[in-house]
């Protein structure tokens, strides 16, 4: 009778050990900045068919351009209260960007197969730059 005893409290004690409540805690959270790029910024490439547009981001080191992630959101052409997620491609041309540590480069390109060169923006286009943790496990 003991043995049966010692035996199920032994396999209770064994039952409630195991289950254990892991809480995880993102340690940083993300971070977004919003600027403007107004429109004497765009800088025409030596081909002229397209524009960059140099944005500084002191937030932007090379830790986030290694390993973590930087997603890039500009205002919609169309619908002004929207923001459109880059690369995208809108008439024609082509809305990309380039991470460096310090900022990013927005860039404007005609279609390669495009016999028109690309649109210089003309009125001032909010950008959102949102900086996302990560973590390099390889």
């Amino acid at each position: 009778m003991k043995l049966k005893i010692l035996l199920l409290v032994c396999m209770a004690t064994l039952g409630l050990a195991s289950c254990k409540k892991d809480t995880i805690v993102q340690e940083t959270q993300n971070r977004t900045i919003i600027l403007t790029v107004q429109p004497d910024q765009w800088i025409a490439y030596a081909n002229g068919k397209g524009y960059s547009a140099d944005l500084d981001i002191p937030e932007v080191d090379q830790i986030n351009v290694d390993i973590e992630g930087i997603l890039v959101y500009v205002d919609h052409p169309e619908n002004v209260d929207s923001y459109i997620q880059l690369p995208y491609v809108y008439a024609g041309d082509s809305y990309s960007y380039q991470q460096v540590n310090g900022g990013i480069t927005l860039d404007i390109q005609a279609s390669e197969y495009s016999t028109v060169p690309a649109v210089k923006p003309t009125q001032p286009i909010r950008v959102k730059v949102v900086l996302i943790p990560s973590q390099d496990v390889s």
